[in-house]
């Protein structure tokens, strides 16, 4: 079972619940159309990761804003990267089959340390840079379904249990990388900042 680490202990998630098309940019920048309801999907423990793996030319990288749940609600923040195999997910996407081949492979969760979070969510922001070069910027403003509108939708129909985590859409900047590659992802509230983290692609 793979592990993260929250308030510097290590838990063992039993899944990841990944929102899409949560920001307008990124839906136009991908040539997808804005949906009615919210896109859910989901992968398994088994693609938790806190190492950056190097998959392939076509593998792209997600920046997102993470959520820990505990007692049915979000009990902290964190960051990562939604890995996909994105020649193999469009295939998929013109025949009308699952996604899980090109997103819920191993180690395509790559996740930073979370942190408990009590603060103001209008104020929070991330920035992820690729080879020091400012690739994706979010902040609350910018997404479609909110943090706990996101919660809510899913225990309509699924159980969260403690520490699953949701990953809660990618804005635009999306690309591919390349072995040996330097992602920093930084997230802030205003100007105070919450967590840092590093990934080398191995």
């Amino acid at each position: 079972m793979q592990h993260i680490v929250f308030n510097q202990k290590s838990i063992t998630p039993s899944k990841v619940v990944c929102i899409g098309r949560n920001y307008v940019a990124h839906i136009e920048e991908l040539g997808n159309e804005v949906p009615e309801q919210m896109v859910i999907f989901n992968k398994p423990n088994s693609a938790i990761s806190q190492t950056l793996h190097y998959l392939g030319p076509t593998t792209r990288f997600e920046g997102e804003l993470c959520l820990l749940v505990e007692n049915k609600k979000i009990a902290g923040i964190g960051l990562g990267l939604d890995l996909t195999h994105a020649q193999l997910q469009n295939s998929l996407k013109q025949k009308g089959l699952p996604w899980e081949r090109a997103k819920a492979f191993d180690a395509s969760a790559v996740m930073s340390t979370f942190i408990a979070f009590d603060g103001t969510w209008q104020d929070l922001r991330f920035e992820l840079y690729h080879n020091h070069t400012l690739v994706q910027y979010a902040d609350y403003s910018l997404m479609m379904y909110k943090p706990h509108e996101i919660v809510r939708e899913i225990q309509r129909f699924m159980t969260l249990e403690d520490y699953d985590i949701i990953m809660t859409g990618t804005p635009k900047g999306v690309g591919t990388f390349q072995k040996g590659d330097l992602f920093e992802m930084k997230l802030f509230e205003k100007e105070l900042p919450l967590l840092t983290s590093i990934w080398k692609a191995k």
